[in-house]
């Protein structure tokens, strides 16, 4: 069934930070917007990955940052 009701950046916005309705999402949907939502690799940064690393309290891992 194709929805045709307009879903643009405020109802995104709205429903992302709704945690009712983030619960209705499987982890696996949950993993594809986290590996899909960022533009680019300009994006990914030592410091973003610490602190989604610490968001988390994931502190068994540690990223290190080399040259290209």
């Amino acid at each position: 069934m194709i929805n045709t009701m307009e879903f643009d950046r405020e109802d995104f916005m709205s429903f992302f930070r709704n945690d009712d309705k983030l619960s209705e999402l499987s982890a696996d949907d949950r993993i594809e917007v986290f590996m899909t939502i960022l533009t680019g690799s300009s994006d990914l940064t030592k410091e973003l990955l610490e602190d989604v690393l610490g968001d988390y309290g994931v502190g068994h891992l540690k990223v290190v940052e080399v040259g290209s």
